[in-house]
């Protein structure tokens, strides 16, 4: 090769090289993304402002929403909040194709908190639905009634495609609220939310305001009226305050949100789980004891082996705490989770595992660190095609900011990982492949800041990583 055509050849590579080195930072691990966040202060909106405003009338509905109601997706649970006096607990609904109008009968329940009462927290559980089809629902009594509407899943199978949004720790800021609109103006439009949890951090405020429970309601109600949000406690749930006399942990977060876990004969609102199309979504508490012999860790290990791969290939797990975190931020609070059940995760397969908490974004590679037994010192995580992907997405806005400060150099664990608001997206496919994709709030509504092909580990079990394309 001559002189100058090694020269510009060398030039090539060197431009190349650049254009590589401005979008990311490459570390002994995965991406640490380049992005830089205009550092702002995260405020919570005021009072006043408009998406807090209560609907106008006496007595009307408000705080509205839904989520699944069974364990297959043939139930809807719709909940909702009357402020001056108890109304009606009836729901009255039909579906689009009909003019045939059925009612259903709900439950009334109250709490107090400290020097808070609530208003009358409404329950109605709408069952036998039909799969995939629209249905309208009244709530509330003559002139202050409001109408809503929602669409069931598909009957639960192997093939069948869906699409999950995937939100957490959103709290009430600003930024909250661009989160919350940059999902609904997604073009890929997830039809059922998959909350990882911390809702409204009322406990942020003097005494647990649960003033900031009821604004967070309103708030969210544009979303959770209309496609169901699958709830997850965090540790913004506990309202555990025995300083002013509040010893009952999660006391506001299991009178307001109410969800199917008698359908997986679970004992207990803070883990379940539920068929949704071709997945199976188990839901899991980061602040319950789940140690040998809990009723959470009973429940799992029953829980595990009841799900058919031929039936849902997809298994997914929610919990608020990462096992995987390479922020220093909770840094090792799910360790001891992790220990316990980690085994477990990789002996079924587990897709994907999605957590909160860390108020940044991360993914991992498909890692596991199971080989560990107090005396062998095999402690690191390694490779392993039949662990899951884990990822953090507790970016969801909250009033105490973003985790900035990251561990380094990135473990060879992190595929890629930003300290950014937003939200994801996880398309289900078929029994072989989901597109995954995560979304900051700084860009426009179709842009993927990280994206990745997810290959289900008991269809297509071939390796995904970053380490595999390159």
């Amino acid at each position: 090769m001559s002189l100058s055509r090694m020269t510009s050849f060398g030039y090539c590579i060197l431009v190349v090289l650049g254009l590589i080195v401005s979008e990311s930072v490459l570390c002994n691990g995965g991406v640490t993304s380049s992005f830089v966040r205009k550092v702002e202060k995260t405020i919570d909106m005021p009072l006043d402002s408009d998406v807090f405003s209560v609907p106008p009338g006496h007595n009307t509905p408000q705080q509205v929403h839904i989520t699944q109601g069974d364990h297959v997706g043939k139930a809807v649970i719709v909940s909702w909040v009357t402020m001056d006096e108890p109304g009606s607990s009836t729901v009255v609904y039909w579906s689009e194709k009909s003019k045939q109008k059925y009612k259903a009968s709900g439950k009334v329940t109250t709490y107090t908190y400290y020097n808070y009462t609530s208003g009358y927290i409404h329950h109605c559980n709408i069952k036998n639905l039909k799969f995939d089809t629209k249905y309208y629902y009244k709530i509330g009594i003559g002139r202050v009634s409001r109408t809503f509407w929602f669409t069931t899943p598909p009957e639960v199978g192997p093939d069948v495609p869906y699409t999950f949004g995937l939100i957490g720790d959103l709290g009430q800021s600003f930024d909250s609220n661009k989160t919350l609109t940059h999902y609904e103006l997604n073009p890929i439009k997830g039809q059922a939310v998959l909350f990882v949890g911390d809702l409204s951090y009322a406990d942020n405020y003097p005494n647990h305001d649960n003033v900031r429970w009821d604004t967070w309601g309103r708030f969210v109600e544009r979303s959770t009226a209309y496609q169901p949000w699958i709830w997850t406690a965090g540790n913004h749930e506990l309202d555990f305050a025995p300083e002013i006399g509040e010893t009952k942990p999660f006391k506001p977060y299991t009178h307001r949100y109410h969800v199917p876990f008698r359908a997986s004969d679970s004992t207990s609102p803070l883990w379940y789980s539920i068929k949704r199309a071709s997945a199976y979504i188990i839901v899991l508490s980061s602040y319950s004891a789940y140690g040998k012999y809990t009723p959470q860790y009973k429940w799992l290990e029953e829980e595990l082996p009841k799900v058919n791969r031929t039936e849902t290939p997809w298994l997914i797990v929610l919990v608020h705490s990462p096992w995987y975190n390479s922020y220093n931020y909770h840094y090792m609070e799910g360790e001891t989770m992790r220990v316990m059940y980690e085994p477990w995760f990789v002996q079924y397969k587990v897709d994907m595992v999605f957590a909160g908490h860390v108020h940044a974004y991360e993914r991992t590679e498909r890692i596991s660190n199971v080989a560990y037994n107090v005396v062998n010192g095999e402690c690191s995580p390694i490779k392993d095609q039949s662990a899951p992907i884990y990822v953090t997405i507790g970016d969801g806005g909250n009033l105490e900011g973003l985790a900035t400060n990251m561990t380094e150099p990135q473990p060879a664990y992190s595929a890629f990982r930003e300290a950014s608001f937003g939200h994801a997206t996880l398309a289900i496919k078929n029994r072989t492949h989901a597109y995954y994709s995560w979304h900051r709030n700084q860009d426009g509504y179709a842009v993927e800041a990280d994206k990745i092909w997810v290959n289900n580990r008991v269809w297509h079990p071939v390796d995904e990583s970053t380490a595999a394309k390159s």
